[in-house]
């Protein structure tokens, strides 16, 4: 019995602690001042289980330590609990499996040896301690990942083509502006710029449903969908550049603006009619994980090394990839003792078809492992992670093409 208190104690003043001092929100901080209290029952708990059966000491020694083996007992279920939904350790889940079974004999063997002078009012005592301890887990567990998410906002804007002096060239000025008006700050996990050139040539009639018909039908195969148009007949776009915005592995915080204006250049001869801009960011919440740098570079598509099968089958369709990773740490301390260490992996990809970031957490070696719906939306809502898109802006490009 004394044994188990006291176990109880230090595990639960050693995650307090923790959490107290550095947790990355709110309530995370409020349970582990909710486990620090609890400790210093359990300890009292135990001191109070030494005078009850050694020295008799003190009147009221068994009620006290009746009310330390109850918050004991409270307490390792509820982590036992939170260790089985999202703990991967199995050393831990046994511990506090063990704890709540010590921590269940210590209260009904002292509840048999106490005569509870006010009985009505300790239960009082109880049912509000015990209400206090569910309604902090149900918050920490059950509101906190489904609150309302916040969003930063990418702008994207285009200047005037401007010719080159020689007239061979023109460049076209692109502003990227990503602005954060959230409580919370973001880890830049990628970024990407990436401009289409488009081709757009023009019936000298009308269009025929069939050929509507037709273009309806890529809508599914492309993330670009192209109006239907009487006369005009869209071709697939070509990418004519790529390039990050933004540092990765850095960071906007809450009420944050991050700008930047990148310039496209392209032959005053190109085939193109218009070029189609798209600026898009992959974002982790930094209330939701601690991002430990570096956001390295790890390898890429064509260079040999260990690389997952989907990148191999994307880099055989013509999609190259260059890939990040870096260690993430959970948001509170039970998570972070209970789960595996995890990584979050970026990959950078582009071909002829455009560009893209897309990320994943996962343990070392699973990287690679297709998710569930359910899974994927899970690992999204616990580390927070958010794509972010602005695009198609559309520049026609007819009247710069003739002033050669």
């Amino acid at each position: 019995m004394l044994l188990t208190l006291m176990l109880t104690t230090v595990l639960l003043a050693w995650l307090g602690l923790e959490d107290f001092a550095s947790a990355l929100t709110f309530p995370g901080r409020i349970t582990g001042a909710v486990f620090l209290a609890v400790a210093f029952t359990t300890l009292l708990g135990a001191v109070g289980v030494l005078d009850h059966w050694i020295q008799h000491s003190f009147p009221r020694s068994g009620l006290v330590a009746l009310i330390g083996a109850f918050a004991a007992l409270l307490t390792n279920v509820l982590v036992l609990v939170e260790t089985v939904q999202d703990g991967d350790s199995k050393w831990y889940l046994t511990l506090f499996a063990v704890l709540s079974a010590g921590s269940a004999w210590a209260v009904l063997t002292v509840w048999r040896t106490v005569l509870i002078p006010v009985p009505k009012r300790v239960a009082a005592a109880v049912v509000v301690s015990s209400a206090i301890a569910v309604a902090n887990f149900s918050y920490q567990n059950l509101y906190v990942p489904y609150q309302r998410n916040t969003v930063p906002l990418i702008t994207l804007s285009m200047g005037k083509a401007v010719p080159g002096k020689d007239g061979k060239a023109f460049s076209v000025p692109v502003d990227i502006t990503i602005q954060n008006h959230g409580p919370v700050g973001f880890y830049v996990l990628g970024t990407e710029f990436h401009a289409m050139g488009l081709q757009v040539p023009l019936s000298p009639k009308d269009r025929l449903r069939k050929q509507w018909q037709e273009d309806t039908e890529q809508w599914s195969r492309s993330s670009v969908v192209n109006p239907l148009s009487r006369r005009e007949a869209y071709q697939p776009g070509e990418l004519v550049e790529a390039k990050p915005w933004m540092p990765i592995g850095q960071w906007i915080e809450s009420s944050g603006t991050f700008a930047t204006r990148l310039v496209v250049q392209l032959p005053m001869n190109t085939p193109y009619d218009q070029v189609a801009f798209y600026a898009t960011a992959s974002l982790a919440r930094k209330d939701r994980l601690v991002l430990q740098p570096p956001l390295q570079f790890v390898g890429n598509s064509w260079g040999g090394g260990k690389i997952s099968g989907q990148v191999k089958q994307d880099q055989q369709k013509g999609v190259d990839s260059l890939i990040y990773r870096a260690r993430v740490r959970e948001n509170n301390a039970l998570d972070e003792y209970t789960r595996d260490a995890r990584f979050v992996t970026v990959y950078w990809q582009f071909g002829s078809q455009g560009a893209n970031v897309t990320t994943t957490v996962a343990r070392k070696g699973e990287e690679n492992r297709h998710l569930p719906p359910a899974e994927q939306r899970e690992m999204v809502s616990r580390y927070g992670l958010i794509d972010l898109v602005a695009g198609p802006h559309v520049q026609t490009l007819w009247d710069i093409k003739s002033q050669r």
